[in-house]
């Protein structure tokens, strides 16, 4: 008999809470006028345990599940689904939660640990026919784009080894998917891995780069030329695992390191710069300027969120909040060091931009005004969503009532020739006062002006990562 949750944990109540459902609405009720031009499908993912943990819960620890929302001439139906990982299989049998916390095995049921399975509970991707749902310590699993069943594994023909970042690039010119994946050489161990994949979605090539120290690198970005990759003193260690302390903690004094990697060129040819402690969990975009140097737009923490100290303690007497800020690199000068500039004062999470233009010089960036980290707050308390305007500084936000909390923006052009910018944004929306979700679409410049249209639902979607739309074919 499965045990019921615990009630102490902010990531397992209110609007964190898992949904112990799957449910099809062929036909869902909108408020306003759904555009016209969107047609295809948004899919998110998100943890969703099926069961109770054993031992302490984390956030990112639980069982993938996909919201998939499929639009059809301003008629909206929706699926939800589990992904049926071997580990989600495996406890659906057995009734009860087998797994503790990114599968510590003090925690862990042998057959657990032995499966090495994914989560699958980070993100969902759209590239060369395949839906891939994603986590960052496993090969991405494969899920049908329609009914949301499981494919299985996917190690792009066996060529893959080792983890897949869940934040691949994808180029829009080239259509190439660009992705990483940390502990390349074994759990915990500072080798990173670099791949590329064509259109075809065939793996042409995989290099590795060794990092300072074993880190959690959640994200990256690349540009036309380079490929960044940030190393930030979220530390993880063996040794600390094995004494029953955090295999991943905030170790401030072994600073930021990142990494320019030449898309053109080898891991060897890397040029590393050193920056003060800090994290980033994801970028907005990068991109080359006319004089050679590298601008990175993060969501920068000024401490890791949501891990401890080594010794397992708080890291910050307050969760932390993310800004705004742009990071200038040049690969040919002198010295190690790079610049900052703050772009937005105000928290926020999961940046997004039009993907048309990733890799390039752009303007119009969207992200989630909030703290996502900080699970309990006032009943007062609200997310809203952001645009900002790179070429005039300017920042418009939209906030939703009291209560409500909006998940991550997803552009989507108004058609495919459209100027940048020039669409609609999505986000999924908890309203607290009915503890239900909308999915909410906006005109993407002007979000100020509230949604166009709201796709009810009546059930609630627990609070979640990332998604993507699919265009229609």
């Amino acid at each position: 008999m499965s045990k019921p949750f615990p009630s102490d944990d902010p990531f397992l109540r209110g609007y964190y809470a898992p949904l112990h459902m799957e449910c099809e609405a062929p036909n869902l009720p909108i408020s306003g006028e759904w555009p016209r031009e969107l047609n295809g499908w948004l899919y998110r993912n998100g943890p969703n345990p099926q069961f109770a943990p054993r031992g302490p819960y984390h956030w990112f620890a639980g069982d993938g599940m996909l919201h998939a929302f499929q639009v059809a001439d301003g008629r909206v139906a929706y699926r939800n689904r589990w992904v049926r990982t071997p580990k989600w299989e495996l406890e659906h049998a057995e009734g009860e939660g087998l797994s503790g916390a990114f599968g510590n095995p003090r925690f862990s049921d042998p057959r657990i640990v032995a499966l090495g399975s994914t989560l699958a509970n980070t993100n969902v991707v759209w590239h060369a026919g395949r839906l891939l749902a994603l986590e960052e310590a496993h090969a991405p699993f494969e899920v049908d784009p329609v009914t949301l069943a499981p494919k299985g594994s996917h190690d792009f023909g066996g060529k893959l080894v080792g983890p897949m970042t869940a934040h691949p690039k994808l180029d829009a010119q080239s259509g190439e998917m660009v992705f990483f994946g940390y502990g390349a050489k074994g759990r915990l161990t500072p080798d990173v891995a670099l791949h590329l994949v064509d259109r075809s979605g065939v793996l042409r090539r995989s290099q590795w780069l060794r990092a300072p120290y074993p880190s959690m690198v959640h994200d990256f970005v690349v540009t036309r030329d380079w490929i960044v990759l940030p190393i930030f003193p979220l530390t993880g260690s063996v040794e600390r695992a094995l004494k029953g302390l955090p295999p991943y903690a905030w170790e401030p004094d072994k600073g930021t390191h990142v990494a320019l990697v030449p898309r053109s060129g080898s891991a060897a040819q890397a040029r590393w710069f050193s920056g003060d402690p800090c994290y980033v969990f994801h970028p907005m975009n990068a991109f080359d300027t006319a004089d050679g140097k590298v601008v990175c737009d993060m969501m920068k923490y000024p401490v890791a969120p949501l891990f401890p100290a080594p010794d397992g303690r708080p890291a910050s007497g307050e969760p932390p909040a993310a800004t705004l800020v742009r990071w200038t690199f040049d690969p040919q000068g002198h010295g190690d060091a790079f610049s900052e500039t703050p772009l937005d004062d105000r928290p926020g999470e999961f940046p997004r931009l039009d993907e048309r233009y990733t890799a390039l010089p752009y303007r119009h960036g969207w992200f989630q005004a909030g703290e996502i980290t900080r699970a309990q707050r006032g009943r007062d308390a609200r997310d809203g969503l952001a645009h900002i305007d790179h070429a005039t500084g300017a920042v418009h936000v939209w906030m939703p009532e009291p209560g409500d909390k909006c998940g991550e923006p997803v552009f989507v052009p108004r058609r495919a020739d459209a100027p940048e910018g020039d669409g609609f944004v999505l986000s999924v929306v908890f309203r607290g006062e009915t503890q239900c979700s909308d999915l909410a679409v906006f005109d993407a410049q002007h979000l100020k002006d509230g949604p166009l249209a709201r796709v009810h639902l009546s059930h609630r979607v627990p609070a979640g990562f990332h998604g993507n739309w699919r265009d229609a074919a």
